[in-house]
């Protein structure tokens, strides 16, 4: 998904491998938001990165078949688990050493009582995020998008800053989006994506 004048990436090939989908595309100009280069603005990354995100955020869900949404986010995680499909060596500092199933029991204790669904990326980090000439070029990674509580993003828009820049433009990034964060949803979605 591109905006403004930005050139639109092309499908170089699509490959359907005994019920795995492979696709192609060019590249999309620009360089990743994660990029150091941007630290001699921070102020105007963090707008760059709410302004695309209330973006994403407003798309309609009416219509949408991709369904992001709690029931089937834990579904699938405890499925993930019961196979063995989660790298435990892949978790966040403050995870590693647990198991798979340990912090599955912890998700469940910590499961929010409501969603604000709206559409979501479901993997909004810096690295995902292209820009060219401080201007969005383009997403990268839409593979986890679809219809789900908004913090889903904001929750790893949230982490990504942190591990990127420093804990110091979290609250200049909550107060560019307009939001009073929700810490125990911050919480519950950064333990969420561990799955994923």
């Amino acid at each position: 998904m591109v905006t403004g004048t930005a050139s639109r990436p092309q499908v170089k090939m699509f490959v359907d491998d005994s019920g795995c989908d492979y696709l192609l595309l060019s590249a999309i100009p620009g360089t990743v938001a994660s990029d150091d280069a941007y630290k001699t603005n921070m102020p105007k990354l963090i707008e760059q990165l709410s302004t695309e995100l209330r973006m994403i955020h407003e798309l309609p869900i009416d219509r949408c078949p991709f369904d992001a949404t709690l029931p089937t986010k834990i579904e699938l995680a405890k499925v993930k688990v019961a196979d063995g499909l989660v790298n435990e060596n892949d978790f966040d500092q403050s995870c590693l050493g647990r198991t798979a199933a340990d912090l599955f029991d912890e998700l469940l204790e910590a499961v929010p009582d409501d969603e604000d669904l709206v559409f979501t990326h479901g993997d909004y980090c810096l690295p995902n995020i292209l820009l060219q000439d401080w201007r969005l070029s383009g997403f990268i990674d839409w593979g986890q998008a679809g219809v789900a509580d908004r913090y889903q993003d904001i929750a790893l828009m949230a982490r990504s800053v942190e591990s990127n820049f420093g804990y110091q433009w979290v609250s200049v990034l909550f107060e560019a989006c307009g939001i009073e964060p929700d810490h125990a949803k911050i919480r519950f979605y950064a333990l969420l994506d561990e799955f994923f």
